[in-house]
């Protein structure tokens, strides 16, 4: 028996319960009016589906994103031939999308099974179940029955538009810049190494996620009045994000290298969510192949145990990001401090879901841990932390802030540092493909500057 609780608009309510509740196998246990009914409806343990429609007034990411923590499948309608609707209905996250003028029998399906296979005809039967077949073919369902979530792909016309090149169709790494607090380097590893990538013909998105203190728009020199992680995540949540609305929010400050600028101020922190930042980083990934995200360095996860209700939660922005990462870009300071710091926040980071940590140490130098200072730390991390391949950034200062009081990336700014060069043997070995690139590198033109976009 299927559980079915709606929340549609009233051009779509009446038919659809007339639909359902002749069947035995399917009861309608709530007619919700809105989404505050909605949600505290399925909170409450009722209805294992819900049947929204898209233009229900309120439905966002959110919503969605609630029903499914409940453990609610979702089915969504829209009018038939509205490919806004329909789209938005992908974005949203919503589990199977039907036109609202499908038949009973497919809607029945729906509700019926999550994966929508088992109560579709074979194929190859076309005497008993050609129309239903037929149904099922022309609202997307994959050969193996399982809905087509995969949102309406974007024209060339408006890749370029924004900004995106019509053969650059990629499926990109998620490399997530994390360390301890006490500003070990963080924000300079991730800018620096995808500096050092886009130098090499690489397509790279930093992403600054620091809900703390993100600062990628003062080391670039861009306004950050307008917060382009703000708006894509705002976008996200309202079911408007692909890649062409991501590309506005996140311009190109050198050739290959975008930026989704962080929030300048720390306590906008509610505006970053798990589920819009989840959507934005998964569409990240076909706008750039590397995806760099400068994170917070607090791990904690304690809101559960202040509210009896859902509550925002102001690391869940670095969670998501360590959970979507491909690698952990994990940094720490060369000295005794900062050293003891990073030894426990690995062991922090080793209880949270995230990518595969590789062990950077910033800013070594002979003043802070005494002669042979690369040995020394070496030494120190494979005894109380048990790494071994460790990367290591000297300390230069000259080309730091020389960088940063122009506003500019170091790989621009003094591209024969010791830094940049220590960069990239890290970005040899983060992107292997590049390494060959890397000698035929020379000084780059000035970039273009645009200003972070979108709030």
């Amino acid at each position: 028996m299927s559980s079915v609780v709606t929340a549609l608009s009233h051009r779509w309510e009446a038919a659809v319960a007339a639909t359902l509740e002749p069947l035995t196998d399917i009861k309608v246990v709530r007619r919700c009016a809105d989404v505050a009914e909605l949600v505290s409806v399925t909170a409450a343990g009722l209805g294992d589906c819900a049947i929204v429609s898209a233009d229900l007034r309120g439905l966002d990411l959110g919503v969605i994103d609630s029903l499914h923590a409940q453990g609610v499948w979702v089915v969504g309608l829209y009018q038939s031939g509205d490919d806004a609707d329909e789209r938005r209905l992908h974005q949203l996250g919503v589990d199977t999308v039907l036109p609202a003028d499908a038949s009973g029998p497919v809607l029945a399906d729906a509700v019926r099974d999550r994966s929508a296979a088992a109560a579709i005809p074979a194929m190859d039967d076309p005497g008993d179940c050609e129309q239903l077949s037929q149904e099922a073919v022309r609202l997307g369902w994959r050969p193996d029955g399982s809905p087509d979530a995969t949102p309406a792909p974007t024209s060339d016309a408006d890749r370029a538009a924004a900004g995106i090149g019509v053969d650059d169709r990629v499926s990109g790494r998620i490399l997530a810049a994390w360390g301890p607090h006490g500003s070990p380097g963080r924000t300079t590893v991730a800018v620096t190494l995808g500096a050092e990538l886009a130098s090499r013909g690489r397509s790279v998105l930093l992403v600054d996620a620091d809900t703390y203190g993100g600062c990628i728009a003062q080391v670039l020199g861009l306004l950050d009045e307008a917060p382009g992680i703000a708006a894509a995540c705002r976008a996200a949540e309202h079911g408007d994000l692909d890649l062409v609305a991501l590309a506005r929010v996140a311009p190109e400050v050198m050739p290959g290298l975008r930026v989704l600028t962080g929030l300048p101020r720390a306590d906008r922190w509610p505006e970053i969510r798990s589920a819009a930042l989840d959507r934005v980083l998964t569409v990240s990934r076909s706008l750039a192949e590397y995806v760099i995200v400068d994170c917070g360095f607090c791990l904690e996860d304690d809101e559960e145990l202040s509210y009896d209700t859902q509550a925002p939660r102001r690391n869940e922005a670095t969670l998501t990001a360590l959970a979507a990462s491909d690698e952990v870009l994990a940094v720490g300071g060369a000295d005794p401090v900062g050293l003891q710091r990073f030894v426990r926040g690995i062991q922090e980071l080793g209880s949270v879901p995230s990518g595969a940590p590789r062990p950077v140490i910033n800013r070594v130098r002979a003043s802070a841990v005494g002669t042979d200072p690369r040995s020394r730390i070496s030494a120190s991390l494979e005894r109380f932390a048990g790494l071994a391949d460790v990367f290591f950034l000297p300390d230069d200062p000259a080309a730091a802030d020389g960088a940063l009081l122009a506003g500019r990336t170091i790989v621009e700014h003094s591209p024969e540092s010791a830094l940049r060069r220590a960069v990239g043997e890290m970005a040899s070995a983060v992107a292997p493909s590049t390494a060959r690139r890397s000698a035929q590198q020379s000084t780059w033109p000035f970039r273009r500057r645009v200003p972070a976009m979108g709030s």
